[in-house]
C-alpha cells in the first residue's frame, strides 16, 4: 500500500487542497491530509473544527483519513507508514520554500516528497485568500471544495469561538 500524508494547516481546507488531493489519488492508495499544530499561529479555526471540515469533505471517500499532529512531519509520516509527503505548489516561490524543506526531509528521513502544481484556474487561491473573505463577511464559495457550505462553517467556527482569536 502506497500511503501519502499531505500536512498543512487547512485554515480553511481550499478548493486547491481539495485538487491535490483527488488528483493524488490517483496514484497512491491512500492519503492522510495531517493537520500540523503550530503554537507559534493563531488560527482561523481551531484544529478541531478544520478536522471536521475536512472529514466532512471527504466523508465519501475511504481512501482519505484526517489526522492531527505535533511533531516534525517526517516523524509524523513514520508513524503512520507513510512513504511520500505530498506538496502543492502554486507558484515559483512555493517551489524554492518545498524544494528546500523536501531535501531536508529526506536527509534525515530518506522520505520522497512529491509535488503537485495546482491547477492554472486554482493558482490564486490560498487560505489566507479565503480567511480574509470570511474576515469581512463575503461569500468565498467558489474557492471552497464542492459541498461546503459557508454557513456550516461559520457555525462550526463559532461553536468554537473561545478556543479562536
Amino acid at each position: 500500500m502506497v500511503r501519502a500524508i499531505f500536512p498543512g494547516s487547512f485554515d480553511p481546507l481550499t478548493l486547491g487542497h481539495y485538487s491535490v488531493v483527488k488528483r493524488a489519488l490517483s496514484f497512491v492508495d491512500e492519503v492522510i491530509i495531517a493537520i500540523g499544530v503550530n503554537e507559534s499561529k493563531r488560527p482561523f479555526f481551531d484544529t478541531e473544527a478544520r478536522k471536521r471540515i475536512i472529514e466532512e469533505t471527504f466523508k465519501n471517500e475511504p481512501r482519505v483519513k484526517v489526522a492531527t499532529y505535533d511533531c516534525l512531519t517526517v516523524d509524523f509520516a513514520k508513524q503512520v507508514d507513510a512513504t511520500i509527503i505530498l506538496r502543492g505548489i502554486r507558484a515559483v516561490a512555493d517551489f524554492e520554500y518545498e524544494k528546500t524543506v523536501a531535501d531536508a526531509n529526506r536527509q534525515i528521513s530518506g522520505i520522497d516528497t512529491i509535488l503537485l502544481f495546482t491547477e492554472p484556474q486554482h493558482s490564486f487561491i490560498s487560505s489566507t485568500v479565503v480567511r480574509d473573505i470570511l474576515r469581512y463577511g463575503k461569500d468565498p464559495k467558489d474557492m471552497l471544495p464542492p459541498g461546503i457550505d459557508l454557513k456550516a462553517i461559520l457555525e462550526i467556527k463559532n461553536e468554537h469561538k473561545d478556543l479562536i482569536c
